[in-house]
């Protein structure tokens, strides 16, 4: 990977994230370090992931919208009801423009962090289980969760889809398609 300036990203976040999602940043980055080297994966490549996934969290709406639309991205009727995605699918968009990353796997994982998706790469399912397992992070069953990551990928990535679909169910959500997809992936994968 050509490697990004970690200095300026760092920086650049500290000054367009409020200090508790740079926190949150900071802390995905740990985890995500740390399960790369678990699993003998790029650490580079998990840090920079890490690091970007969230550069666009505390963007106003209407900002996200305009990036959105700028770049075609069309929004299912079900993501234009739920702006709380928005930030996943500009994160790339922003890494590419301002800091050239141009590595898909990076740019992915970063996109697919909120909802993960179908045949997700190591990489996809490395980012996406390091956001939500952080040491920030304490809701009932993340302790779990850890103990899964770091047993198996696959299997974190699954317990953890699960558990963000009961909690849409429980709270009457919309659940995005990619999520139940992620997961049926998961569960056909390792059959």
């Amino acid at each position: 990977i050509e490697m990004v300036n970690i200095n300026e990203l760092e920086e650049y976040l500290k000054n367009n994230l409020i200090e508790k999602r740079f926190n949150h940043v900071l802390r995905v980055r740990d985890m995500a370090k740390d399960l790369a080297k678990h699993y003998g994966m790029d650490e580079d490549k998990a840090e920079i992931a890490a690091l970007g996934h969230d550069i666009a969290k505390n963007m106003k709406i209407d900002e996200l919208k305009r990036i959105i639309n700028e770049n075609n991205i069309i929004l299912t009727e079900d993501e234009e009801k739920t702006p709380e995605l928005w930030h996943a699918m500009v994160a790339p968009i922003i890494c590419r423009s301002v800091f050239k990353i141009e590595d898909e796997e990076v740019l992915g994982a970063m996109r697919w962090h909120t909802t993960g998706k179908a045949n997700m790469t190591s990489l996809e399912k490395l980012i996406y289980i390091a956001d939500m397992i952080e040491l920030g992070r304490n809701f009932p069953g993340v302790e779990e969760l850890r103990k899964y990551a770091f047993e198996d990928l696959d299997k974190g990535v699954l317990h953890g889809l699960t558990h963000s679909i009961k909690y849409l169910l429980d709270k009457n959500l919309l659940i995005n398609i990619n999520s139940i997809e992620a997961r049926n992936s998961l569960i056909m994968e390792n059959k």
